[in-house]
C-alpha cells in the first residue's frame, strides 16, 4: 500500500532522469528504437501520457529492465492521482 504522503513520480520522469538524460538519448532516437512517434515519447517524458503494457515491454527490452517495473510505476502514479479526487463512500456493511 502506498503511503498517502509520498509523492510518486510519473514513469516518464523516471525514464527521463534515469535513462534518457544519463545515456544522452534524444527523443527522436528513442522513438525510432521503440517504434513509436516522437510526440508519444515527448508526452510520456513530460507526464502527459501513461505507460501502456505494450510500451512497458518495449522499454524493458530497450533498457534491460522488466515490463513489471514500468507497469508498477504507472500503477503507483495512477493510484496517487485517483486518491487526490476520490471521495470516500460510507461502508455498506
Amino acid at each position: 500500500m502506498l503511503p498517502k504522503h509520498r509523492k510518486v513520480s510519473h514513469p516518464g520522469e523516471i525514464l527521463r532522469e534515469l535513462y534518457v538524460e544519463p545515456l544522452g538519448i534524444t527523443q527522436q532516437t528513442l522513438s525510432k528504437h521503440l517504434g513509436c512517434t516522437r510526440v508519444a515519447i515527448n508526452e510520456i517524458l513530460n507526464g502527459h501520457r501513461g505507460i501502456t503494457p505494450q510500451m512497458a515491454f518495449r522499454l524493458a527490452d530497450a533498457f534491460g529492465t522488466s515490463p513489471e517495473l514500468w507497469m508498477n510505476l504507472q500503477r503507483d502514479y495512477d493510484l496517487q492521482e485517483a486518491r487526490k479526487h476520490h471521495k470516500r463512500l460510507p461502508s455498506i456493511a
